[in-house]
C-alpha cells in the first residue's frame, strides 16, 4: 500500500518562486504564506447579524422569565404591583422580539422581489437557495420565541388560577355568615316560646265564645226575676 506524502512544502515553494517571478518582495511573500495558516473570518451579512441579535434577545427573555419565575407565581414573595411590573416587562420584551422577526421577514420579501425577473421568474438558483435558508432561520427563531412565550403563558395561568382560588373562599364565607344571621332569630323565637303555650285562636272563635257567654247571662237574669 502506497504511503500518502504531504506536499504542502512543495506547494509553498512553488508559490514562493511564482511570487518572486512576479516581483513580490519579502513582506508580500510573508503575507501570502501566512494566509495559508491564518484564515480570515467570514464576513457576516446584515441578515445574519440581525438574526443573531434576535436570537440573543430571545435568550435574554428566557433568562428573565426563569429568574423571576418564583417572584411572579408566589404571592408571598412579591406584591401584586411587582407581579404586574414583571408581566409588563415580559410583554414588552416579547413584542420587541416579534418586531425583530418581522424585520427579517420583510428583508426576505424584498430580496425575493429583487431576485425575480420581469416575468416573476427567478434567474439565479443560488440566490433561491439563500432565500430558502433565510426562511428556515426565521422559522427557527419564531418557534423559539413561541416556546419561550408558552412558558410564560403557563406562569400567567397559574397566577390567574391562584387569584380565583383566593376569591372563592371569601364568597363562601359571606354566604355562610348571611345564612347564619337569618337562622339565629328563628331559633331564638322558638326557644323563648313556652312548649305548652296555646297558640292565639282566630278572631271568629273568640267572637263565638263571647256570644255564648252573653246569652248565658241573659238566661240567668230572666230566671232570677
Amino acid at each position: 500500500m502506497a504511503k500518502i506524502r504531504d506536499r504542502t512544502e512543495d506547494f509553498k515553494d512553488v508559490v514562493r518562486q511564482t511570487a518572486l517571478s512576479l516581483g513580490y518582495n519579502e513582506s508580500k511573500m510573508a503575507a501570502i504564506l501566512s494566509s495559508f495558516i491564518i484564515h480570515k473570518p467570514l464576513q457576516r451579512t446584515s441578515f445574519t447579524k440581525a438574526a443573531l441579535k434576535t436570537l440573543e434577545s430571545i435568550r435574554t427573555l428566557e433568562q428573565f422569565i426563569m429568574q423571576h419565575r418564583k417572584d411572579y407565581v408566589d404571592v408571598h414573595r412579591t406584591t401584586e404591583q411587582e407581579r404586574d411590573s414583571i408581566e409588563h416587562e415580559v410583554t414588552v420584551f416579547i413584542k420587541a422580539c416579534k418586531d425583530q422577526i418581522d424585520i427579517l421577514k420583510n428583508s426576505i420579501s424584498g430580496e425575493e422581489a429583487k431576485s425575480r425577473g420581469w416575468l416573476g421568474i427567478r434567474d439565479d438558483h443560488s440566490n433561491a437557495d439563500t432565500i430558502a435558508h433565510k426562511h428556515g432561520v426565521v422559522l427557527i427563531l419564531s418557534e423559539r420565541l413561541h416556546s419561550v412565550t408558552a412558558q410564560f403563558d403557563q406562569l400567567r395561568a397559574i397566577r390567574f388560577q391562584d387569584a380565583i382560588n383566593r376569591r372563592i373562599p371569601r364568597k363562601k364565607m359571606k354566604r355562610v355568615s348571611s345564612s347564619n344571621a337569618t337562622e339565629i332569630p328563628k331559633s331564638i323565637n322558638s326557644e323563648l316560646r313556652e312548649p305548652d303555650e296555646p297558640q292565639p285562636e282566630p278572631l271568629r272563635v273568640q267572637q263565638q265564645l263571647l256570644d255564648d257567654e252573653t246569652r248565658a247571662l241573659q238566661v240567668m237574669g230572666i230566671s232570677v226575676g
